[in-house]
């Protein structure tokens, strides 16, 4: 089954592109069945779907992290099958762990922004001004030389969504990227995806988050994907009445 919805941003071909995958972990059931998406240049896509449905096992296969038992990734039209082509993979899309404790690593938040681009080649100067930039947007600045277990759990969570941000990725894939936030950094979060040019897949159980940044996209479960909202239920109702409205903070 493929589910795909056509977006305004781009009509192109697809950035990235899964193939009937199917996965299972040794000695459980299969959790993806047959399962194909596509993500265009600047399209924003939710997935949604309950614990264990397999979202975050769907992102990592996406990126890499997982390999399937059948079906195939392709990356800006190549199949990502060698190590060649999951470099340019991995340097074009960048993934929100559900923990951000998985990827903060450095004595300092501002070490582990930069870490990024000095791993693709970009020079100690431009991946520090990347990372200041990037902790400006997100009001991290204040934290630049603390150490990350120092953080809170919503400033972990900007702080790793920062170091995905300075290696300016055409994707971002984000894993339940709400989680532990505040009235203020939930704010932050909303506006820095909104000017953000990157194609967007997120997996959020935040129904006023995902209003306010990618209402459209999949749904996952039993294994298989399809497009949400249904296409029935677009049909049958006035979209007001289906979605709720996103939230609204003061600053």
């Amino acid at each position: 089954m493929t589910a795909s919805r056509t977006g305004s941003v781009s009509s192109g071909p697809p950035l990235l592109e899964a193939r009937t995958l199917s996965f299972a972990y040794p000695r459980q059931r299969e959790i993806l069945r047959n399962v194909s998406l596509t993500l265009r240049a600047g399209e924003r896509r939710c997935l949604r779907g309950s614990n264990g449905s397999g979202k975050t096992t769907l992102l990592h296969l996406l990126v890499g992290l997982l390999r399937p038992m059948e079906g195939e990734i392709l990356f800006d039209g190549a199949p990502v099958t060698d190590r060649q082509n999951l470099a340019r993979l991995r340097a074009s899309v960048g993934l929100l762990f559900q923990d951000p404790d998985d990827m903060l690593f450095c004595p300092s938040l501002l070490e582990d922004v930069a870490f990024g681009p000095l791993n693709l080649g970009v020079s100690r100067e431009e991946a520090r001004r990347r990372s200041l930039e990037v902790l400006e947007r997100l009001g991290l600045t204040h934290l630049a030389s603390r150490p990350p277990y120092a953080l809170s759990g919503g400033e972990k969570r900007l702080g790793a969504l920062a170091a995905l941000l300075s290696m300016e990725p055409k994707i971002l894939l984000l894993d339940e990227p709400t989680g532990g936030l505040d009235e203020r950094a939930w704010n932050v979060l909303v506006e820095e995806l909104s000017r953000n040019s990157a194609a967007l897949l997120v997996a959020s159980h935040d129904e006023a988050f995902l209003t306010a940044v990618a209402p459209e996209g999949f749904l996952l479960r039993e294994g298989t994907l399809a497009s949400f909202p249904p296409e029935e239920s677009l049909r049958e109702h006035h979209p007001a009445t289906t979605q709720q409205r996103p939230r609204r903070f003061a600053s």
